[in-house]
């Protein structure tokens, strides 16, 4: 144990306090904050030289500052606090670039629900039951069938089940669209809807192939 034999003097307390903080280990800063720093003192130097000439006059400066502004507004996007925050309200079916599969929207399901996000949850198994029937060519592909349209086209091939996908369409929209929050038994039904359409036999088309919308 260090003890001290009386009171520190001012000046020697502020000349520890100095090289204490000049240590490393408070100096640590982000990429972000350094972005930042860099681009303030940027925006320092443009205003400090102001009064000089300048190409444009200030409405360069405004557009100068307007530029940097939205680089900013990017970065903090991508990098700073508000990248969890456009990562939540992200679209919930946005699986990434390329083509979706039943397989890979059935896993996204499993993993919402697994994390309590019932809502996510449910809108990826109605998905899963559209790529499902596009997959055994019960449907013809069409990336901008709606939920309503995969009910109506898919209750067709399967009569018994016509309600329930009704039903399943609407909860898609109630959540996707409005404010409807999604539960447990919600992706449950759904999810026992999708394992039934997947093990059943549709009936045959009411007229041709053709004429199920595509």
């Amino acid at each position: 144990m260090v003890t001290s034999a009386g009171p520190i003097a001012r000046e020697p307390a502020q000349r520890e306090a100095r090289r204490e903080l000049s240590r490393g280990m408070y100096h640590q800063t982000s990429v972000t904050q350094k972005i930042v720093h860099a681009i303030s003192s940027f925006l320092n130097k443009i205003f400090s030289g102001a009064g000089h000439a300048t190409p444009g006059g200030w409405w360069t400066l405004v557009a100068l500052v307007a530029v940097v502004v939205l680089v900013v507004a990017v970065i903090l996007t991508r990098t700073g606090p508000l990248a969890g925050a456009a990562r939540r309200t992200a679209p919930p079916g946005d699986l990434g670039p390329g083509p979706l599969t039943a397989r890979q929207c059935r896993a996204a399901a499993e993993e919402a629900a697994a994390g309590g996000d019932y809502g996510t949850a449910i809108l990826q198994r109605l998905r899963a039951v559209a790529f499902s029937l596009e997959e055994r060519r019960v449907l013809h592909p069409d990336t901008g069938r709606t939920a309503d349209e995969v009910a109506a086209q898919a209750g067709a091939r399967f009569p018994d089940h016509a309600a329930a996908l009704a039903d399943a369409a609407r909860l898609f929209d109630r959540i996707r669209f409005g404010d409807g929050t999604g539960t447990r038994d919600g992706y449950e039904r759904m999810k026992a809807l999708d394992d039934l359409l997947a093990r059943t036999a549709p009936a045959a088309p009411a007229q041709s192939p053709a004429a199920v919308p595509a």
